[in-house]
């Protein structure tokens, strides 16, 4: 068996070879009755259903009540975009097959934690044994990007500023305002369970390079708190089984148009500070306690909220934050493909995310039930694929 210093020297060398501005993409639906909406236990038979036409990229996480449906690691964002597409037509014609049906938001607004089950496989018995209560609350459902970046040492400087736009983009991807029957009055409900419940998963600390790094997780593997590098949970993390930062923030999509549109924004991100550090600039590297004061507001306030501006001391809408990121981004948007999908986040900032979208209707109907309703609405492929559902 490998022991941690050859695991580790594997982990540097996936990033020395991994290519730059690839992109996979990880959403987590909701298994759903289709009568009472309530969460249903049948992943392993949509699981077999999917197997001819997905593989292992149609893959329990956790409850049985959920189903984590992946892209393949693509070579920019119109491939990511016809693989993402082909994978929720998929994931939506096999469950309504089996008469499931299929939810996306970043909690469910009224399922009772008590009653999911944890898969039944060596590795979820493990992750129960080992977290009991915090693993038993896990009712959510989030959307994973992964996006290739070269060099082990640069796969940590992109990592460090990239941790300071967490908040902007849980804030734009903000999508979960009920759980347990209430209304929370957070925008990432979702973000406040899954991060302060689980070990090692909030807004992790910036390393001064690869050493400090790797010094830290083989620090973890030898004291037995993992076993494995991916139960490092952490909001943003280095992935060295793909060679790709994975960005871990974001509540899931009704829309697919939403999922790329924040893929397409997390990709220009890392291509703008990927660059900024080739050429030798000056790189933003906040502590930690500042991107969790920014993390708060977003959780709390979502879209609706202002940020910290660290450096000026001052507050700055979020939205606001948010267009000057796509103005500084803006010289990567073309080559790398982005702007139709980045277009589609002027639409979200005058007419509301998920969580925007949800508490008004809750506000004016005082009804989750019939929400939740409209939120499985919005994720049908009917209301987001082109006119005559032509993918072409």
């Amino acid at each position: 068996m490998p022991s941690v210093g050859d695991n580790l020297e594997r982990f540097a060398a996936s990033f020395d070879e991994s290519r730059d501005f690839t992109v996979g993409v990880e959403e987590e639906f909701q298994l759903l009755d289709p009568e009472t909406l309530e969460l249903t236990h049948r992943f392993e038979d949509l699981k077999a259903a999917l197997e001819p036409r997905m593989g292992a990229f149609a893959r329990g996480e956790l409850i049985a009540s959920e189903i984590e449906v992946c892209t393949g690691q693509c070579n920019d964002m119109r491939e990511a975009e016809s693989d993402l597409l082909d994978k929720r037509i998929g994931l939506f014609e096999g469950a309504a097959d089996l008469g499931i049906t299929i939810g996306a938001s970043g909690t469910h607004p009224f399922a009772d934690w008590k009653d999911q089950r944890i898969l039944d496989t060596p590795h979820y018995r493990k992750v129960e044994e080992q977290l009991r209560y915090c693993a038993w609350r896990n009712t959510t459902f989030g959307t994973h990007t992964h996006i290739g970046v070269r060099g082990h040492e640069r796969v940590i400087a992109v990592y460090n500023t990239m941790r300071c736009y967490l908040p902007v983009l849980l804030a734009l991807s903000a999508n979960s305002p009920f759980a347990e029957g209430r209304y929370t009055y957070l925008h990432s409900t979702r973000t406040q369970l899954f991060t302060k419940f689980f070990p090692r998963c909030n807004i992790p600390g910036p390393f001064e390079g690869w050493d400090e790094y790797a010094d830290y997780v083989e620090t973890l593997f030898a004291c037995g708190s993992i076993d494995d590098v991916t139960q490092i949970w952490w909001s943003i993390r280095p992935h060295p089984l793909f060679g790709t930062l994975e960005i871990r923030v974001c509540d899931c999509q009704g829309d697919i148009r939403d999922t790329l549109a924040i893929s397409a924004l997390i990709m220009a991100l890392v291509a703008k500070t990927a660059a900024d550090y080739d050429q030798g600039k000056a790189m933003c590297v906040l502590n930690s306690n500042q991107v969790e004061e920014n993390f708060w507001r977003a959780i709390r306030y979502g879209l609706d909220g202002n940020l910290i501006d660290f450096e000026a001391c001052r507050e700055v809408p979020t939205r606001q934050v948010i267009e000057s990121l796509l103005s500084a981004t803006e010289p990567f948007h073309g080559h790398l493909g982005l702007d139709a999908h980045l277009d589609r986040i002027a639409d979200t900032l005058s007419g509301g995310n998920g969580a925007q979208r949800q508490i008004r209707l809750y506000e004016s109907s005082g009804d989750i039930h019939a929400v939740h309703r409209e939120v499985v609405e919005w994720a049908q492929p009917r209301n987001w694929l082109p006119a005559g559902g032509d993918r072409e």
